[in-house]
């Protein structure tokens, strides 16, 4: 996949709640701050195009970026934040859940994890989740620019060992320097055929 244009749409609460073109949906999930929003500028090279915070928990909403004018990038608000009520929780929870259940245009959920730590029972929750309701995914270990570079290989199979899938399914990545950009989108290009 070649990103050629990048645009922010909108942002939402809840997804009967807004009107889209009938496009192909790759969707971003992970724990607050482990670099959804970086990371979506890094694939589209464009580091204006969403917020970033050094303040876990800042994406609260759906939010919907267009992509070539045909595919919608979706930065879903992150879970996990420790700071974060129980009323917080349970309403993220109910925008994130009948988002990935009942969405035909989702062709893919990039599940992101921080490459310095263990993945967290919440982590193994959204695992157990997408494949229950089998929604194709790939996982992304993000920042990888702050781990040696001899160590990604093995820490990227030791991740894949703890959640119980293969290491080619992991993508190491880096906002900083663009690690996995290409191989990322080459993925992308297998969910939208």
């Amino acid at each position: 996949m070649e990103i050629k244009s990048a645009k922010f749409i909108t942002s939402a609460t809840n997804i009967s709640t807004i009107n889209l073109d009938d496009y192909n949906q790759i969707a971003f999930v992970g724990r607050s701050n482990v670099g959804k929003s970086s990371l979506i500028n890094m694939l589209t090279k464009n580091s204006k195009l969403c917020k970033t915070s050094a303040t876990p928990g800042r994406t609260r909403l759906i939010n919907y970026f267009l992509i070539n004018n045909n595919i919608y990038f979706v930065d879903l608000p992150g879970y996990g934040f420790a700071k974060a009520s129980k009323s917080e929780v349970a309403n993220w929870q109910s925008m994130i859940e009948p988002y990935l259940i009942n969405n035909s245009n989702l062709k893919c959920v990039c599940m992101l994890v921080d490459i310095r730590i263990e993945p967290t029972d919440q982590d193994k929750q959204m695992l157990k989740f997408l494949n229950y309701y089998q929604i194709p995914f790939i996982i992304i270990a993000t920042k990888c620019d702050k781990f040696g570079k001899s160590k990604i290989k093995p820490q990227i199979q030791k991740i894949a060992n703890y959640l119980g899938v293969g290491s080619s399914n992991v993508f190491p990545s880096s906002s900083d320097n663009g690690l996995g950009r290409i191989d990322i989108l080459n993925k992308f290009d297998q969910f939208l055929e």
